[in-house]
């Protein structure tokens, strides 16, 4: 099982994983959240992200969910993605965050693609008169 880990501005990634808990119904196991903060070291970030990583992975690999590209919570996470092993994956909403929670027992290569799509097709504008029903 793919661990995911997701890393953004304050306490966004908590409250994430807390509404991916409510629309699952259940706690999924190897699931964590790291908020930055404006007064933290990124270099101590960068510590507890990689031990956080480390504590996920079962053998399967690492997804990191970062909130913007560009932004420190994103940058510190880059500095972990190795090829097969920690994959990191910008822009997170909840549909993306569910597709991963969806597909983390395929391989790391899988989740990546299916939650970059989950992620995609969650954005859509709702037209006057017209229900979206997924």
């Amino acid at each position: 099982m793919i661990g995911i880990l997701v890393v953004t501005h304050e306490h966004l990634g908590e409250h994430m994983v807390r509404c991916a808990r409510h629309v699952l119904g259940e706690k999924p196991e190897q699931l964590q959240s790291l908020g930055v903060f404006v007064e933290n070291d990124p270099d101590n970030v960068l510590i507890n992200m990689r031990t956080l990583a480390q504590q996920l992975d079962a053998g399967d690999g690492v997804l990191i969910l970062c909130d913007i590209l560009g932004a420190t919570p994103c940058n510190i996470a880059s500095r972990l993605v190795q090829r097969d092993q920690i994959a990191c994956i910008t822009g997170i909403n909840l549909p993306m965050l569910i597709r991963a929670l969806t597909y983390r027992n395929e391989t790391l290569a899988t989740a990546v693609s299916k939650t970059l799509s989950g992620g995609k097709d969650g954005v859509v504008e709702i037209s006057p008169g017209n229900r979206y029903a997924a």
